[in-house]
């Protein structure tokens, strides 16, 4: 560096602004890498929270949620992160045994993502219901209910997520667990031929879905609204089963490791405000949390109500997820 540069740094240096901006704390969340990808809604969030908290946001990614699980058991009480945006309700249990979260602390009395809330570690900051998706050019009656798509053999080819490897993946294997039982692994059977592979994850199932490999993919109720409100097209819809379906809940908290507990705490508030649960929608492309003030965008105006929400209690599914997993590896892959 010349000396004209070590000036201009110094004065600079010197400058209110700079010393401000130097004065801020940082605020480290970690969450997964799609959230804060190039069409997730990491940015917005990230620019409407320093507008109001006088600080830096600092994202770190993970892959999925089972990979940020994973990245904290490992860091434990080493981790960097300050608050987590981005575990769903399957692992929540699972997280909570890891004794690495604080309680949150927050008013949870606004809440609405169909099943009562009550949990004092993490607070809900985005839902959707599971649901497999078609396209009605191509499949003009698709099956009605579990039960009719598994037990007819000519019905509808499918792609599915490892139940390893993927959010939605477990959760379809929840909700043929919740739904069959002890008898999960003959139902599993049943399907097998119909199902085109299991993909690592969401994003590989839906690609091959959209190539048209598969006449159905595990997704979300929600996902034909990001054709309608991107791409125009309406001929996406999501198939409602009769015997309810799955709830896909994403969860946020604060680590007990903070250096910047009051400011992970006023990140979790943002988190239930009108600010951040108004991004959820055409950003993470699933229902907000809690009521939104201006209501849901056009794009929403048709995604499917299960008159019948299933969800599994975690501890139940901390219990017991090997158990499932090895059934479903004996039934379709073994």
């Amino acid at each position: 560096m010349n000396r004209w540069g070590v000036l201009f740094t110094t004065l600079a240096l010197l400058l209110p602004g700079a010393a401000a901006a130097q004065d801020k704390p940082t605020l480290t969340v970690y969450t997964y890498s799609s959230f804060v990808g190039k069409y997730g809604p990491g940015a917005k969030v990230k620019d409407a929270f320093e507008k109001s908290c006088a600080c830096t946001l600092a994202w770190a990614s993970s892959d999925d949620s089972g990979a940020l699980l994973g990245r904290l058991k490992l860091e434990g009480d080493q981790t960097k992160a300050d608050a987590v945006l981005g575990l769903d309700m399957n692992l929540a249990a699972e997280a909570k045994a890891a004794n690495l979260f604080a309680p949150h602390e927050q008013m949870t009395s606004g809440v609405a993502v169909r099943v009562p809330w009550a949990d004092e570690t993490f607070i809900p900051f985005d839902w959707g219901h599971l649901a497999f998706v078609y396209d009605s050019s191509k499949l003009a009656t698709p099956p009605t209910s579990l039960k009719e798509l598994i037990d007819n053999p000519d019905g509808p080819k499918i792609v599915l997520e490892d139940p390893r490897t993927s959010a939605p993946g477990l959760g379809f294997l929840l909700w043929m667990q919740t739904v069959y039982g002890d008898k999960s692994g003959e139902a599993w059977t049943k399907l097998k031929p119909r199902i085109v592979t299991f993909t690592k994850g969401w994003s590989e199932a839906y690609g091959l879905f959209l190539k048209g490999e598969a006449d159905m993919v595990m997704s979300y109720a929600t996902s034909p609204a990001y054709h309608i409100g991107v791409e125009k097209k309406t001929q996406y819809k999501a198939a409602l089963f009769s015997e309810g379906h799955y709830a896909h809940i994403e969860i946020a908290g604060v680590t007990r490791a903070t250096k910047q507990p009051e400011l992970a705490k006023k990140f979790l508030a943002f988190v239930l405000s009108d600010a951040f649960q108004s991004l959820m929608p055409e950003g993470n492309w699933m229902m907000p949390a809690r009521p939104l003030i201006n209501g849901l965008p056009q794009s929403f105006a048709d995604v499917i109500k299960p008159e019948k929400t299933l969800l599994m209690a975690p501890e139940q599914v901390r219990d017991n997820r090997r158990a499932y997993v090895d059934a479903w590896l004996n039934a379709t892959v073994r």
